[in-house]
């Protein structure tokens, strides 16, 4: 099981070989993982914030993400207009490379 550190490692160096193509404005992880209380079960929760937003682009990242970290990924695209319960959230756990 990866922890914390091996994880924003490899996504530090996920978005640095991706920083052109995808255009990250950032990225970062939340969630139990970003606490520190993740388990072997658990997801890994990514924001992603694009300087052009795309759909496809969000798709490319999850399934990458997934084999590199050899379990679930959920991501979230951060945006101004978005629930306000989940962007609370990510303002107070996110932990961005």
């Amino acid at each position: 099981m990866m922890n914390r550190s091996e994880i924003l490692n490899i996504l530090h160096d996920y978005k640095k070989k991706h920083q052109e193509e995808y255009r990250f404005a950032r990225i970062g992880i939340f969630g139990s993982v970003a606490k520190g209380i993740s388990d072997e079960k658990s997801d890994v929760d990514i924001v992603v914030e694009q300087k052009e937003p795309d759909l496809f682009i969000l798709g490319c990242i999850k399934t990458d993400l997934e084999i590199e970290f050899g379990k679930k990924v959920d991501i979230v695209r951060f945006r101004k207009e978005m629930d306000s319960f989940l962007k609370n959230r990510i303002e107070k756990e996110a932990v961005y490379v």
